[in-house]
């Protein structure tokens, strides 16, 4: 016998591949009219890429999906949803895709400013509630949850809604997040004065400051932390060294600059922070595979 609630879940998710696979006929991501909302269709085999992802939320409609951040390894799924808590660069790859069975998902960002707002709203955490955890964390979707996804995608039907009724759902997306058993490591690292909200800062610093030689102990005393404790919460929520974290932020800087704003290989290198043109290749080809020249033309043909 189906359980009532599977049954109105697996419904909810049939409703929301059906939407998808209208908006999305070819495989690609597709921001949408629904600020902050984004769909993707990927059905590639074997083949990894790398990315440097933003706060978000993602729900797996269909198909499987595996990360890698730095030595970890999450796989995720559909019926699960997975919510990257800070800006995090990682490696991924869709497992067993085809063009009759894509992965679909449907990614939201998250807005640190209203999770900060609703924390405040809220009762304490619960014992169930984990603390600290990584900056990447996975959940098991639910009837309420899944709900809130179909609608944000229903709305892009009605264009006409969507500044009223889209910030309400987003809204309802955000409580039900800080309700679920990840709801504690979202709130701290959204929090002022936790650990994990130094961290966070640390990284938003970083990320502004990308260029410049990395000094741990500055960034340590920045947080309010020694060296090795920063490092040690460091590489918890990010899964990298500082140093690691630094230098791949330099290369996906590099990346973006060359296929969305077509620089020259070149002139990246100086424009992102290296002193070595010969480093900088060597460290590009390791972590995308390929040198900076031919990446850039095969992902701008991609993109094409």
């Amino acid at each position: 016998m189906i359980h009532p609630v599977d049954d109105e879940l697996r419904q909810i998710n049939e409703e929301l591949k059906r939407r998808i696979l209208r908006h999305l006929p070819v495989p690609g991501k597709q921001a949408t009219a629904v600020n902050g909302l984004t769909l993707s269709r990927r059905q590639e085999i074997n083949k990894a890429d790398n990315c440097f992802g933003t706060p978000s939320v993602a729900a797996i409609v269909q198909g499987a999906k595996c990360a890698l951040i730095g030595d970890r390894e999450y796989r995720y799924k559909e019926g699960q949803f997975c919510i990257t808590g800070v800006d995090l660069p990682s490696a991924f790859y869709i497992l067993h895709p085809s063009e009759e069975k894509p992965f679909l998902s449907v990614i939201l960002d998250l807005d640190s400013q209203l999770i900060s707002r609703l924390a405040m709203e809220m009762p304490p955490a619960s014992e169930k509630q984990g603390g600290r955890g990584g900056g990447l964390s996975i959940g098991e979707l639910d009837a309420d949850l899944l709900q809130c996804f179909l609608r944000l995608v229903e709305l892009l039907d009605k264009p006409e809604q969507i500044r009223i009724r889209a910030p309400m759902v987003i809204r309802e997306i955000h409580y039900l997040l800080l309700a679920g058993p990840q709801g504690e490591s979202l709130r701290q690292l959204n929090t002022l004065g936790t650990q994990s909200n130094m961290i966070a800062q640390a990284i938003s610093w970083l990320k502004d400051n990308y260029k410049e030689p990395l000094h741990v102990d500055e960034l340590a005393r920045r947080a309010n932390m020694s060296s090795s404790t920063f490092h040690r919460h460091f590489k918890e929520i990010t899964g990298l060294s500082p140093l690691q974290f630094h230098k791949q932020l330099r290369l996906h800087e590099a990346q973006r600059l060359m296929v969305l704003e077509n620089r020259k290989a070149s002139s990246v290198s100086l424009l992102v922070g290296y002193e070595s043109d010969t480093q900088f290749n060597r460290e590009y080809k390791r972590l995308f595979g390929e040198p900076p020249y031919r990446d850039k033309l095969q992902r701008q043909t991609f993109l094409q």
